[in-house]
């Protein structure tokens, strides 16, 4: 079905202002290509003609299943196994010595980063004995169901070790070939679950030794990244670090974290 209207400045603003409610997503009018194609898919499945009557519907049901879709349909989800590498050795110096030692990754996206992680805490401490010990959380509840089925394809671990390859994956056959898929063993290390940073009440087990918060913020205002870090503090045991991204910076906002290292993030308390 043809859509039959443009994005309009007074769609856009309503589309930003609820997805700002919902998820803490800042857009602003440059990202109105990115809404139009993203959000037209949704209009085309429904059977709509205008971007105006797809916002009424969502304000029609507060408790609509298409509020899930919104949000997927604007979340960004750029990952990758080892992103940003240099916080994995940091990751695993930290870990040696703290017993059960847990991690809670904040945007696990398609499973790139807890995967990761998980392997980081294996190869430093062994497999875990008493389940798992990465809590792995999305808003986004699409790239969470891949990330369960922990299948990627060849050329996603094409930045893996052969070591890495052979310990942590499957290779695919026939027509699957250019597919692996996660050994049961570490994704048994991982605990994958939907989760709004916004909610009131985050149904995770706290405190962590260490919360991996990379390039998520960026996506939220000043308000909305300052009452994020205050509630981060509370969610870290004594010690504990926050990782975050490296185009995001808080040193300088209210903020009980202070800076030490690339983008390492330790309680100013505890300087």
């Amino acid at each position: 079905m043809r859509i039959q209207e443009d994005l309009s400045d007074k769609d856009l603003q309503k589309i930003s202002e609820l997805i700002y409610q919902r998820a803490g997503i800042v857009l602003n009018s440059q990202k109105r290509d990115m809404v139009y194609n993203r959000l037209s898919r949704r209009l085309r499945e429904l059977k709509l003609t205008s971007f105006t009557e797809y916002v009424k519907r969502l304000e029609a049901n507060q408790q609509s299943q298409e509020w899930q879709a919104f949000i997927n349909a604007l979340t960004t989800n750029l990952t990758s196994f080892f992103r940003e590498s240099y916080h994995f050795p940091i990751l695993a110096d930290h870990a040696r010595g703290r017993p059960n030692y847990t991690v809670w990754c904040t945007a696990a996206s398609t499973g790139e980063e807890p995967c990761s992680i998980a392997m980081t805490l294996e190869q430093t401490l062994g497999r875990s004995i008493t389940g798992p010990r990465i809590w792995a959380t999305d808003i986004d509840t699409e790239v969470l169901h891949k990330a369960n089925t922990g299948v990627y394809r060849l050329p996603d671990i094409d930045s893996l070790t052969d070591e890495q390859k052979r310990q942590y994956f499957l290779r695919g056959t026939g027509a699957q070939e250019n597919l692996v898929k996660v050994r049961k063993e570490l994704l048994a290390e991982i605990r994958y679950q939907h989760l709004n940073l916004l909610d009131s009440k985050w149904d995770v087990p706290a405190p962590f030794d260490a919360i991996f918060c990379r390039n998520v913020m960026i996506y939220f205002d000043q308000k909305t990244q300052e009452h994020l870090m205050q509630r981060f503090a509370t969610m870290l045991k004594p010690g504990g670090i926050l990782f975050a991204g490296h185009s995001e910076h808080f040193s300088k906002m209210n903020s009980p974290f202070r800076l030490r290292g690339q983008s390492v993030y330790y309680l100013a308390q505890e300087k």
